[in-house]
């Protein structure tokens, strides 16, 4: 960081003036001063660094300018002495309640996390599920990519969607998103009207918190997919400008396109028709399916090519749910050869056979 360079450099403009005809001017301050600007910006070791490199070069410049035996300098010394041991402990106090403060905000990410994003159940009905989310920002739980599972009478129903932006506000209309889809799945039976849902509660918390522009529209959207799988051997899917979920069938991967685009969830004033369409797709038992966000298949390596998602899926056919995903996620790191550019959200579903998969709908009553 540059502001940890400004003690070093401090001291070496103090060598150059008292090696300089310029020596006539008062440097003592400006010494002194260097172990507490390091003690701003680093820990004890930076700063016990910089107080040594200040020692170094008031001892040059006292031999080479003949100030031994002056009361001034032997003044600067004593200075220098205090200044320092009050800056390694400040230094040293400041770091324990720096790493103290990031403890408690990494628990209080990872609670957050915990209810917004929290890990699918293994079986669902008539899939095996898994889930696994990745976040594009050093130190982050949660952003702005969401994902769900929930068994409802209507069958299994998954969403997988990503905010535009970044930050609070994308964790923000995450939660909405994922709080409206956790309602609506067990009450609608129309697929297209649960993502209604989530479009409508985005659309009242835009306004309530005043993320719309002079016209009333949405300054954001969130593209979503939501999948349901029932008794028989399809998937509907509802999709409102996300990346097509990919189905790997008898060893083979293929997008699932959908049959006309539609746009995201914020941008219903672009729709002329219907608020969107469900499309049906052969889902056999044996197959898999991976609801994913373009963090997946817009990662890039280091010739600007992006990951190729179906060829990895093949690869990896093998491998069990929660495997897969972390299979994946190692050929992600790898294929980027680095930090991921975006986040990434994937739940996975395994359809497996009706005499193992028991009824899809869950027993008791249906909820009032």
């Amino acid at each position: 960081m540059l502001a940890e360079c400004v003690p070093f450099a401090l001291s070496l403009v103090v060598l150059i003036i008292e090696l300089t005809p310029l020596h006539f001017l008062y440097t003592g301050p400006l010494l002194c001063a260097t172990p507490a600007l390091a003690a701003v910006t680093m820990g004890p070791r930076g700063t016990l660094a910089a107080a040594g490199l200040a020692v170094a070069v008031s001892i040059t410049t006292a031999t080479y300018n003949q100030a031994w035996g002056s009361g001034q300098v032997y003044a600067n010394f004593l200075a220098l002495f205090l200044v320092s041991i009050a800056s390694v402990t400040t230094s040293n106090t400041v770091r324990v309640r720096r790493e103290s403060e990031l403890n408690q905000v990494r628990r209080i990410a990872e609670a957050a996390q915990e209810v917004l994003l929290r890990p699918v159940p293994e079986r669902l009905g008539p899939v095996r599920a898994a889930s696994m989310y990745l976040a594009a920002e050093t130190g982050a739980q949660i952003g702005g990519d969401l994902y769900e599972a929930v068994q409802t009478r209507f069958g299994v129903r998954m969403i997988v969607g990503d905010v535009r932006g970044k930050g609070l506000p994308a964790v923000r209309a995450a939660a909405v998103v994922l709080g409206a889809f956790r309602e609506a799945a067990h009450y609608e039976e129309d697929l297209v009207e649960v993502v209604v849902h989530c479009g409508a509660a985005l659309r009242r918390d835009a306004v309530a918190v005043g993320a719309t522009d002079e016209h009333g529209l949405l300054e954001g959207f969130v593209t979503v997919l939501v999948a349901q799988f029932g008794d028989g051997h399809v998937v509907e899917v509802v999709n409102r400008g996300h990346p097509p979920p990919m189905l790997l069938h008898e060893g083979r991967a293929r997008p699932l396109l959908p049959a006309s685009a539609m746009p995201p969830l914020g941008l219903e004033e672009f729709i002329a028709g219907p608020p969107g369409l469900t499309e049906a797709h052969p889902f056999a038992p044996g197959d898999r399916l991976l609801l994913h966000t373009d963090g997946v298949i817009e990662a890039r390596d280091g010739d600007r090519a992006f990951f190729p998602l179906p060829e990895a899926m093949e690869r990896l056919g093998g491998c069990g749910g929660r495997e897969f995903l972390e299979e994946l996620r190692r050929e992600l790191v790898r294929h980027t050869g680095g930090p991921l550019a975006d986040d990434v959200a994937m739940i996975l579903a395994d359809r497996v056979a009706e005499a193992a998969g028991g009824p899809a709908r869950p027993p008791g009553p249906v909820p009032p």
